[in-house]
């Protein structure tokens, strides 16, 4: 998560908030009291409804058209009372989370309320690139295999024989019943023995880019 959070109060108006977001290339922007508790938030969709799209790209406020907008306030545009994500929660909660409510940023709170950082899908993703160690070249392989013991062991076995070493290694739900696919990141350019070894082993191997969750009952 981020933790240090840029915040504004309730009364502040639609032209500070721009600025803000503008000037710190951020789209979600906490609202919170004098002891730092969150009322809301407020995120550049809401700012883009409440003001005409020319006046939310003019750099100025000089105008005599913005004078009735200078008046509406944090409190006008928020959403009172965001669900936010508890400072104890996982990477995983935080993940269902934003995918069961379809948002782009949660607030992070105490269990009094109080704000302690903002998480993001931006701050999600780079958690799973440090996790599955892809900033380090290397080959991302499918292995078909059936959802029994042994099955993993059997393929770490192949990797390491042939002085490979594993970046990570993540399994998931495949469109066949009783099975999985194993998708390991190897760090090394050069796949083909490797691949051969597993055909030869008896496991059916799948291109990444063939498997997606479309194809996965829901």
């Amino acid at each position: 998560m981020t933790d240090k959070v840029i915040t504004i109060r309730e009364d502040a108006g639609l032209f500070e908030i721009r600025n803000l977001m503008k000037e710190n290339h951020i789209r979600h922007l906490p609202v919170v009291d004098e002891k730092n508790r969150l009322l809301g938030i407020v995120t550049d969709r809401d700012l883009r409804s409440a003001m005409q799209y020319r006046i939310y790209q003019e750099p100025t406020t000089a105008t005599e058209e913005s004078e009735r907008i200078a008046q509406i306030r944090a409190t006008d545009i928020m959403t009172a009372d965001p669900i936010s994500i508890p400072v104890r929660y996982t990477i995983q909660d935080a993940l269902l989370l934003i995918d069961k409510h379809r948002v782009g940023a949660f607030p992070v709170t105490e269990d009094d309320g109080t704000l302690v950082g903002i998480i993001s899908v931006r701050d999600l993703i780079r958690a799973f690139i440090n996790v599955l160690g892809i900033e380090e070249p290397g080959i991302l392989l499918g292995i078909v295999v059936e959802e029994k013991v042994g099955m993993m062991k059997k393929i770490v076995d192949a990797v390491t024989e042939e002085n490979i070493s594993l970046g990570s290694v993540l399994v998931a739900r495949y469109w066949d019943e009783n099975k999985r696919v194993v998708f390991p990141y190897l760090l090394t350019n050069t796949v083909t023995r490797i691949k051969k070894k597993l055909e030869a082993l008896g496991f059916q191997l799948l291109d990444p880019m063939d498997w997606y969750f479309d194809k996965l009952e829901k």
